[in-house]
């Protein structure tokens, strides 16, 4: 199995920056990639981005390309999303999840990781 804990979400103003960390445990050596997707009140969890385990590849959803950063740390077995230039519209709690003992071949459908944090709360303010 793999285990994942979610850091660094928090209350930021309209055009502030956080950064979340996912940090990957247990059957490592499973993963496939992993994704950053996110649920605002009343709405669907919604895919925000993702990144291959080797790093190679990254993938982004419209809303965020050019605003967040998804990265990985091979040492230390974590994934980082660097969120710049938030928004209120940004506000949401944020999952980390890791495609593992499956195979889809993308990551940006909730169907596509079988493991998944417990999320972390990101607050924007106006």
């Amino acid at each position: 199995q793999v285990q994942l804990v979610e850091s660094g979400g928090g209350l930021v103003q309209a055009g502030g920056s956080l950064r979340l960390s996912c940090a990957a445990s247990g059957r490592t050596f499973s993963i496939k990639g992993m994704a950053w997707f996110r649920q605002a009140p009343g709405k669907e969890r919604e895919f925000v981005a993702a990144i291959t385990w080797s790093g190679s590849s990254t993938y982004y959803a419209d809303s965020v390309k050019d605003r967040f950063t998804i990265s990985r740390d091979d040492a230390k077995n974590t994934v980082y999303l660097q969120m710049n230039s938030l928004k209120p519209e940004d506000t949401a709690v944020y999952y980390c999840a890791a495609q593992s003992e499956i195979y889809t071949g993308t990551y940006y459908r909730t169907y596509d990781h079988d493991y998944w944090g417990q999320g972390t709360q990101v607050t924007v303010s106006s």
